[in-house]
């Protein structure tokens, strides 16, 4: 117990007024005891990366469909760079590192196959909707652990809920996973997109690269220090309106000219005509979904069940469902 109770100190001593304290933040929906050596954020982070959902993180699609090559980005490998610039950050600003490292790594955990192809299809067919990041944290409220969920502090669900939509997180700490998110696949997805050749460095606007630079670490490190310059000591995670204004830019390019019109989405409308399918052949068979999924509610089962799957299993299942099989004597 004094090696929790030290690091809770330390935090008292070294960080910023507007850092959340982990010694007043062990707020869980069914109380437990303090952890003798690590804080209350440092478990939820080992109990994340512990998890089955953020294992299967590393076989789903980031931005491209069962890409061709071993140095493409997963959702997997985003989550990680998204951990490391949000530590990055928070080490900088004084903030609670291990608060942002928790939310980074648990933020994408309820992503669809195939990336927002997967997330756009279970939205049109799923009654009330589908966002990955409400389904994040339904796998760990809900889902991990055989139907017991990961027990998280309240503050680590909270910027996993919103870690993307309108509504900002309570702590900065969630609030600057939101900036690391942005700033980790704007950049990596201009990389995958010249690794695949979809984009030559000549294509990527000049008036963005004139502010944030010209070079893949140039453009990561112009932004992290943009955050940090504009938000330390603030009660707010915020940019300059120059650097924000360049990287929506960036961004908007990026959905007008990869996410949405390229070769590589060549794929998307079979990858959402499988996941359609999938879900109304469980709809239409609740008697076949895995006993661990929601069969009163056959929509809800059918989604978790689907949301949960790697790329590789979803088309394994689909065509074990769908292909005709050869037949023995």
């Amino acid at each position: 117990m004094q090696c929790r109770i030290e690091q809770q100190n330390r935090e008292r001593n070294t960080l910023s007024r507007y850092a959340a304290y982990s010694d007043v933040c062990d707020v869980r929906t069914m109380p437990e005891e303090p952890c003798p050596t690590r804080t209350c954020f440092q478990r939820d982070i080992d109990r994340i990366t512990h998890s089955k959902a953020f294992r299967r993180l590393m076989h789903k699609t980031q931005m491209f469909l069962k890409p061709e090559g071993d140095h493409y980005r997963t959702r997997l490998t985003h989550t990680l760079e998204v951990a490391r610039i949000a530590r990055t950050m928070a080490r900088a600003l004084r903030l609670n590192e291990d608060l942002a490292e928790a939310i980074a790594l648990g933020h994408d955990l309820g992503h669809t196959p195939f990336g927002h192809t997967g997330e756009d299809i279970l939205n049109e067919v799923m009654p009330g909707g589908f966002t990955h990041n409400a389904q994040s944290l339904r796998v760990v409220e809900v889902l991990e652990k055989d139907g017991q969920g990961l027990n998280l502090t309240e503050v680590v669900r909270n910027g996993i809920q919103h870690h993307s939509g309108g509504t900002p997180p309570v702590t900065l700490e969630g609030r600057l996973v939101h900036k690391a998110d942005r700033i980790a696949y704007i950049n990596h997805d201009i990389d995958d997109a010249l690794r695949g050749g979809l984009l030559k460095p000549s294509d990527l606007p000049g008036n963005c690269i004139a502010v944030l630079g010209d070079s893949h670490s140039t453009r990561i490190n112009t932004l992290i220090s943009d955050v940090i310059e504009n938000s330390f000591d603030k009660s707010n995670i915020l940019m300059s309106p120059r650097v924000e204004t360049a990287m929506l830019d960036l961004r908007q390019f990026l959905f007008d000219n990869v996410y949405l019109e390229s070769a590589a989405k060549d794929e998307n409308a079979k990858a959402q005509s499988l996941v359609k399918l999938l879900f109304n052949y469980y709809i239409d068979r609740p008697e076949v979904l895995p006993d661990e999924y929601d069969k009163s509610d056959v929509s809800r089962g059918a989604c978790d069940y689907i949301a949960g799957m790697t790329d590789q299993f979803a088309v394994s299942t689909f065509r074990m469902l769908f292909e005709p099989q050869g037949w023995e004597a």
